[in-house]
């Protein structure tokens, strides 16, 4: 029976599992570790690192792995790029389930930088009030710009508290509602928004906020990545799975 491994963590990937085990087909859902309680799925889940492209090709080829969708953060750029290589050398076939990039509209007020090195950069001035809607692995980056009043939203409580002087943290699960997260930066009285270029509809809604309270963005851009085949949706890869599996795969 074909066997079909999902490097997740996101949403999409969560929504690819329930539709393969709906159809009955084999599959694991591969994540990264770093939610301390993952929701639940309905298939069979693996915790942690492969060790790099060559452990990932090991474990392709001890598990009988005939299809890879990498369906990963857009910014899990090392993740990515060992899936690529790994699945080349293990002769598996993998596409990339992505999300489109955020655009500006009409009433955004964001500035986008390159890499979270320009964000921390762009910060060197007066004290504000910034949310830094980045995630707890990089909220430590920050700690050069010591001056400014930081609002940290984390899935879980951190082991140890962030090392920023001033910092409010909340613990909460997405998605989140534009309402809700308008309540949040009135609150807090943000002035500045800091994000990555994640793209979706489950994070979308500070944006929205943003956007209703004129309050500006730095707005990170999503790091290279490699060259792969990709699909948008989880209907384009079941679609690519049923002609993977009419090949023989």
């Amino acid at each position: 029976m074909p066997h079909l491994l999902i490097l997740g963590g996101t949403t999409e990937a969560s929504a690819l599992a329930a539709a393969v085990a709906g159809r009955g087909m084999r599959a694991t859902l591969s994540y990264a570790g770093r939610t301390a309680h993952p929701r639940a799925q309905p298939v069979p889940v693996r915790v942690g690192g492969f060790g790099g492209a060559e452990g990932l090709v090991a474990w392709l080829c001890a598990e009988q792995v005939s299809c890879v969708v990498d369906a990963t953060h857009p910014f899990a750029a090392q993740m990515s790029a060992n899936a690529v290589a790994a699945a080349e050398r293990a002769g598996v076939p993998l596409v990339a389930l992505t999300r489109p990039p955020w655009r500006a509209g009409a009433g955004d007020r964001w500035t986008p930088v390159a890499d979270l090195e320009a964000a921390v950069a762009a910060l060197d001035g007066p004290p504000r009030r910034v949310m830094l809607a980045l995630g707890r692995l990089h909220v430590e980056r920050f700690a050069a710009r010591p001056q400014h009043d930081y609002l940290l939203r984390f899935v879980d409580a951190p082991e140890r508290a962030p090392s920023l002087p001033q910092h409010r943290l909340v613990i909460d699960r997405g998605p989140f509602t534009v309402a809700g997260d308008r309540r949040l930066l009135e609150a807090h009285r943000t002035e500045l928004i800091i994000c990555k270029n994640a793209g979706g509809e489950g994070a979308a809604a500070k944006l929205a906020a943003a956007r209703a309270l004129g309050v500006p963005v730095l707005m990170i851009d999503r790091p290279a990545l490699p060259e792969r085949r990709t699909c948008d949706s989880v209907a384009a890869v079941l679609h690519w799975l049923d002609h993977a599996t009419d090949r023989g795969v």
